[in-house]
């Protein structure tokens, strides 16, 4: 398990591994993360942020990006994104 402190590289591009899926699922009540024998569920904001972990931008521009989608401060972003990916991360369910 990697330390809770460690600073996510701003050129990170997170995605999810193989395996792992985001749906859409009414059953669960809403978003859950599908793992190989594992159900996680995630929350609209959860949603919203592991939707834009695709592997093709960076852990910066995720960033940048949801700061100006939810006009927010940029700092108040990457402290709350930080602590869900690395959180997936450790989990094995996000790829940083």
């Amino acid at each position: 398990m990697s330390d809770p402190g460690t600073v996510i590289a701003s050129d990170a591009r997170p995605r999810l591994p193989r395996g792992v899926r985001l749906v859409h699922n009414e059953a669960q009540g809403g978003w859950v993360l599908l793992a190989p024998e594992r159900v996680f569920k995630a929350d609209a904001i959860a949603a919203e942020i592991i939707k834009r972990c695709t592997g093709e931008v960076t852990f910066s521009e995720l960033i940048d990006d949801l700061a100006k989608a939810y006009t927010a401060p940029r700092e108040k972003i990457l402290a709350d994104v930080s602590t869900l990916l690395r959180g997936l991360a450790d989990k094995k369910l996000l790829e940083l």
